[in-house]
């Protein structure tokens, strides 16, 4: 496998080539000859990753480093030639050879050979910079990438426009001018000069203007074979573009013109907005509609690691342009077409839209998909989750690895569509046919058609298939469990806010955003803070809580750009309201199962992010009868079928709804296996029409607590303030068992890699305001009981010391009210001073409540340093009470037990 970026960059921040597409034949042998001397050298048995850095002038390398192990590239690896590494290497360190171990695809040969490959793979790195404040996008030896995509194809050109497709979904392709992913304000030498999350786009633009090969390579060093194929690309776009009549485009040598386009990797949104085709959906299909005509479809291609050498038994597939035969045979009952596009100058109203979608919807499920027999044989197709980010991560590969099984076991065939090689769902003997394959309108609607499937389930795999639910079923395909009309009245916040006013149930008050100052005007009336919310949106892209006029006017055009064309609401803000997560199972809005997780952080903190503890253990019995009140009237009103999540936020006994999700949610995995009841399993029993009988779940009788805590990559992004809010930081997540909850919380807490002060050390406190502090007190004493040393910031000291009687060493402030840095003194160091130089092995940095400048850089600098020196960092107060109660109870001595003694199994 080969880096298209030169060395400098981290290989986990790289686009990755396989098979290497600039290496000559003998630099290629010469590598590979280097590389079974080393490991016969080292004796290394499984698996081995070797990196090497090759000057492309000379035949001159160096051995960067050699992990005798999996790597990150190990599953990479595996996807791209259908080799499983794992399974293989597994089988060797037992002690077998590679001559008696199968090649579980072929079924036929060993595993003795090497993989070759009859087509090209590209994998993509997935950034979430963008989440965190002052944190650099600069790349370099240190991996930043949260995710990654792979995208198989037969042209280089085909694969890098998928791969970008799926990094991002607000992509048609890969594009500079179009993408707006340049900045203008910064020069593009610069921009190409430099690597960063967006040097692709700025390299493509440049190409776009004209630069040619050359100089671009001058600046970027990027091999010249990879810029010509971008260049490629540059050059039929603009062309396009050029031309801008789509019936001028197609009227002579039609059929070769879009199979030439299609081979370099356009979708049809793009060629529609080339060509001026709107609205883009419309366009998209009306191009979808012209394709077809010409006999333009793609071919289904198998991975057979042999490059057709040996006939292959999995249906491990793709598609591509670049082909005249499929590999395997269509769905038992052929292939369904979809509604033709009907011409977009007719009028059309959204009721009449909706009216001809039911209509295509229900004929279709009448005529072609009758029987629950013929829906076995047709199968459902699965949409999975697609790269990991931050708010999409394994959770929802759980969900749709449990959906794909539960099919199996009830005689579905079952059909993955999904792109992201560190999932499991991507296994090809986990489904009857993988493709691993764009989470696009186009592409599923390609899979859908040629498969004849019986349905699509898109509420397992997260916000990406939950948003193609509307435009999938429009187009007429069946979607499974709830109506895609449904979705889209519970994802779009002004409907959804309309339909809880009309039942008269709880929620913040709220305003629809249709300018500026009338976003302003309202939150006037209702008061500063006020929370901006984008619709359809994972992990609350772009929300925003502003506490004045000048926030909240910055955060509204953040919001817009993420929003696009859906609705952004502004909300009030509750200070100190707890947060309540509802997850639960529905058969035609009748709730099944339920499960209510407690946030030990206050409403504020964004979901992923949060404590949550389940079964709750501090709600009212009159809280939880309003929350299962409230949740089933929405599931009756949405009539949901499936999973679905609501958001409860509740100040005493007064609850009110957040959001609802009808779809699982990343919570869902927890709830499963805190209750040892899978509720996906349920939820797909409902889906697809079967009995659906509840689980008996007594919560009276489960005598353990779960705690489910974030794990965050602070330390890995340079400048990054480790703080939380109302959009998602965390990059992970554990959970832990306990007999109480204290127990349970301070083993995850342990889990994520928290390191407890030892005895006799120090903790520094600097705590924002009085109440606070107040809340912290008895905490405080408790440290102060159990022998540790307590150092504070002069207002926190000075507060303790007059309501405590707690002495504490004072440390100052790193900056003053004029933001300017403060020198240390003899009677006081700064607090960056006592982090680098004394004993403090524990922070507890709360700032929340406040806007001062002082408080925000001079918070921002004792809690970077702790991170870069390694200290324990705590910034929520709750967080903080809970710990210094679990350590005074001696819950960091808990001895280990497996899962099986709490559910009381014999194990």
């Amino acid at each position: 496998m080969e880096n298209f970026d030169p060395l400098g960059v981290h290989t986990g921040d790289s686009i990755v080539v396989a098979p290497s597409q600039t290496l000559t034949n003998r630099e290629y042998f010469m590598l590979r000859k280097t590389a079974l001397k080393v490991v016969r050298h080292l004796g290394i048995v499984g698996e081995c990753n070797i990196q090497y850095a090759l000057n492309p002038k000379s035949e001159k390398y160096c051995i960067i480093e050699v992990n005798a192990r999996l790597s990150r590239s190990s599953a990479l690896a595996s996807k791209a030639t259908g080799y499983p590494l794992a399974y293989v290497a597994t089988k060797l360190a037992l002690g077998r050879n590679l001559v008696s171990i199968r090649n579980s695809i072929t079924k036929t040969t060993t595993a003795c050979f090497e993989p070759s490959l009859d087509y090209c793979v590209l994998k993509m790195p997935r950034w979430d910079l963008k989440k965190f404040n002052r944190v650099s996008n600069k790349l370099g030896s240190s991996m930043l990438s949260v995710g990654e995509v792979m995208a198989i194809g037969r042209t280089f050109e085909e694969v890098i426009q998928k791969a970008c497709r799926m990094v991002n979904p607000a992509l048609d392709g890969l594009e500079g001018i179009d993408s707006n992913l340049t900045d203008d304000d910064i020069p593009l030498e610069d921009q190409i000069r430099i690597p960063t999350d967006m040097r692709l786009f700025a390299v493509q633009r440049a190409l776009e203007e004209g630069w040619g090969v050359d100089k671009v390579h001058d600046y970027t060093k990027i091999d010249k074979w990879f810029l010509s194929k971008l260049e490629n690309i540059a050059r039929m776009r603009n062309a396009c573009k050029n031309c801008g009549d789509i019936s001028k485009l197609f009227a002579e040598n039609g059929t070769d013109r879009m199979r030439s386009l299609k081979i370099a990797g356009f979708s049809d949104a793009q060629i529609a907005r080339y060509t001026n085709l709107m609205p883009l959906m419309d366009g998209a299909a009306h191009v979808r509609n012209i394709r077809k005509s010409l006999g333009v479809k793609p071919c289904v291609k198998q991975i057979d690691t042999l490059a057709a050498e040996f006939p292959a038994e999995t249906n491990y597939l793709y598609m591509t342009y670049s082909g005249n035969e499929d590999d395997v045979s269509a769905g038992v009952h052929g292939s369904i077409d979809a509604v033709p596009y009907e011409d977009a100058s007719r009028p059309t109203t959204p009721s009449s839209k909706m009216f001809k979608s039911r209509i295509r919807s229900a004929s279709l499920a009448q005529d072609k998909i009758a029987t629950l027999a013929d829906k076995q044989e047709r199968g459902v197709m699965v949409l999975g989750c697609g790269a990991y980010c931050i708010g999409s991560s394994v959770e929802f590969d759980w969900c749709a690895v449990s959906a794909v099984r539960q099919l199996r076991k009830d005689g579905f065939k079952s059909i993955i569509v999904n792109y992201n090689p560190e999932t499991v769902s991507t296994d090809y003997d986990e489904s009857d046919r993988l493709y691993f394959e764009e989470l696009s309108l186009e592409r599923v609607l390609d899979i859908y058609e040629r498969e004849g499937a019986g349905g699509i389930i898109v509420s397992v795999g997260g916000q990406i298939p939950n948003n193609l639910a509307g435009p999938l079923a429009q187009s007429g395909a069946k979607i499974l469990g709830t109506s895609a009309r449904d979705i889209e009245r519970a994802e779009d916040r002004h409907q959804f806010s309309n339909m809880l006013d009309e039942m008269g149930l709880k929620q913040p008050a709220w305003s629809v955003l249709s300018s500026k100052e009338e976003a302003v005007r309202f939150s006037q009336d209702v008061g500063f803070p006020v929370l901006v919310r984008p619709s359809f949106v994972l992990s609350g892209a772009a929300m925003r809580v502003a506490t004045d006029e000048t926030q909240l006017r910055n955060f509204l055009d953040l919001a817009a750009d993420v929003a696009a064309d859906k609705p952004v609401v502004v909300t009030k803000f509750i200070l100190g309201a707890k947060e309540i997560e509802f997850d639960a199972i529905a058969n035609n809005g009748k709730i099944l199962n339920y499960a209510i997780g407690e946030h030990l952080e206050n409403a504020g903190v964004h979901s992923g992010d949060a404590t949550v503890i389940l079964p709750a253990q501090k709600l009212y019995v009159e809280t939880i009868r309003k929350i299962k009140k409230y949740a089933s009237a929405i599931s009756k009103a949405l009539n949901i079928t499936g999973p679905f999540n609501i958001q409860f936020m509740a100040v005493g006994n007064d609850v009110q709804v957040i959001e609802c999700n009808l779809r699982a949610s990343r919570t869902f995995p927890f709830v499963s296996k805190t209750f040892h009841k899978n509720f996906i399993s349920l939820a797909t029993k409902a889906m697809c029409g079967l009995k659906a009988v509840s689980y008996n779940i007594n919560l009276l009788d489960i005598d353990y607590v779960c705690v489910k805590a974030p794990m965050f990559s602070f330390t890995r992004l340079r400048g990054a303030d480790p703080t939380l809010g109302v959009e998602m930081a965390s990059t992970g997540e554990v959970a832990c068992f306990g007999h109480d909850p204290q127990q349970a919380f301070l083993q995850a807490m342990l889990a994520t890699g928290f390191k407890l002060p030892k005895s006799g050390s120090t903790i520094l406190l600097s705590i924002a305001n009085d109440d606070i502090r107040r809340e912290f007190a008895e905490s405080a004493i408790i440290f102060n009981k159990m022998g540790y040393k307590l150092s504070a910031t002069p207002g926190t000291a000075s507060w303790y010391k007059t309501n405590c009687k707690l002495d504490m060493k004072v440390v100052r402030k790193p900056v003053n009210e004029d933001g300017d840095q403060v020198e240390d003194s003899k009677d006081a160091p700064s607090a960056i001073t006592e982090l680098k130089e004394s004993d403090v092995e524990l922070v507890i940095n709360i700032s929340e409540g406040t806007t001062r400048r002082d408080e925000i850089s001079s918070g921002y600098m004792i809690r970077r340093t702790s991170v870069d020196y390694g200290i324990g960092l705590v910034t929520n107060v709750k967080c903080a009470v809970w710990l210094a109660k679990s350590m005074e109870l001696g819950y960091d001595q808990f001895p280990a037990r497996n899962i099986g003694e709490f559910y009381h199994l014999d194990v």
